[in-house]
């Protein structure tokens, strides 16, 4: 078998102290010898094939230079993106990701963390966390440094990186009121999560600054963010009877659902109603009608959250400070949004085809 190259067996190749190409091979010190010694260690430990004894330098550090990064759905668009950026932010660090997925089932996320934490991750970032999470809360506690990203819990106590929902949805409520929509309904997120709850006060808060259509029947709270909820909920508006001319969604999977339930009953986005998604996930621009929506910083939210986490492992645990950073959003206007004459004109000639077809009582043989 071929011997492991050692950091010593570097050193002599390098003709340097092992001190120094320990140094060099570390992100984080790199910095304290010079880049043309520490360019030549790099070359040296890639020829010789030097590879980092893992469980070494854990019993000697008390780390494994692992993070355990949770996540609701793997299968959301919006979660790739988030994911990279915390993978290059680690890479950036010599830390790797394990990536794990709960999907939304609050007892296996219990037990990812419990596993990870048994596996000796140096910290977790969250983007599967629920308002009320015991489970991490206490995770935090005991000192292991948790980032809740896109979502976070209400204890103020563990830091997050989430988006700004309250100008998210006054951006497009302001869109939509502006193109002439005056009853306008609202898919909303499950309540247990900070998304969901955060953009419904949002969303009741900038509509009544605009004085649109406050019946509370006009809005609908999914169980999920997927298409089936968004399919249910704008089912269960349309049943309710109450006009309205455009539909708030909470994500973009809300609003594919919704459209879909539109189409099932005849009706044209945004021809009859008007729909508006939240995130901006990949592809929502290849829809058909592509769609309006809020687009947030999802590499961005990773990258940071990663970065914040760092920074918490590598401060002792009674200088630790919890952060809390909100990112700006921006509005992206496609053709899933149009003023809402077009749905009158629709309506009307709907009607007046209605009447013609209907037989003339004057040529309707009298009634024995």
């Amino acid at each position: 078998m071929k011997k492991r190259v050692t950091l010593k067996d570097v050193a002599e190749a390098v003709g340097v102290h092992v001190s120094t190409v320990s140094r060099a091979l570390d992100p984080k010190t790199r910095h304290l010898i010079t880049a043309e010694v520490a360019e030549q260690i790099l070359k040296v430990s890639t020829e010789l094939d030097y590879r980092q004894n893992a469980a070494a330098y854990s019993l000697k550090t008390n780390r494994t230079r692992t993070i355990g990064v949770v996540v609701p759905d793997i299968t959301n668009p919006v979660f790739p993106p988030i994911i990279r950026g915390i993978e290059d932010r680690l890479a950036a660090s010599g830390y790797v990701a394990i990536l794990a997925n709960t999907d939304g089932n609050r007892r296996r996320e219990v037990s990812i963390t419990q596993t990870f934490r048994a596996r000796g991750v140096d910290g977790l970032i969250m983007a599967s966390v629920e308002r009320d999470d015991e489970a991490i809360s206490r995770l935090s506690q005991d000192g292991l440094p948790i980032v809740t990203v896109n979502r976070q819990v209400d204890d103020p106590g563990i830091s997050s990186v989430v988006n700004d929902e309250d100008a998210g949805m006054k951006l497009i409520l302001g869109h939509v009121a502006g193109l002439g929509h005056q009853h306008v309904a609202n898919i909303a997120g499950p309540q247990a999560l900070s998304t969901g709850a955060t953009r419904l006060r949002a969303f009741e808060h900038h509509r009544d600054l605009l004085g649109l259509d406050d019946d509370p029947r006009l809005i609908a709270v999914a169980n999920a963010f997927n298409d089936e909820e968004g399919v249910r909920c704008a089912e269960e508006l349309l049943s309710r009877g109450v006009p309205f001319t455009a539909i708030v969604c909470s994500n973009d999977r809300l609003a594919i659902g919704a459209i879909a339930a539109l189409r099932r009953r005849g009706l044209s986005c945004p021809d009859d109603i008007s729909v508006t998604g939240y995130n901006d996930m990949p592809m929502v621009d290849r829809l058909f009608p592509a769609l309006t929506t809020i687009r947030v910083q999802q590499y961005d939210a990773g990258h940071e959250a990663a970065d914040i986490l760092l920074e918490t492992i590598e401060t002792p645990p009674e200088q630790r400070r919890r952060r809390h950073v909100v990112l700006p959003v921006d509005l992206v206007v496609r053709e899933s949004t149009a003023a809402p004459s077009k749905a009158r004109a629709r309506v009307r000639r709907a009607r007046t085809a209605a009447r013609a077809a209907m037989p003339d009582p004057a040529a309707m043989p009298a009634a024995e």
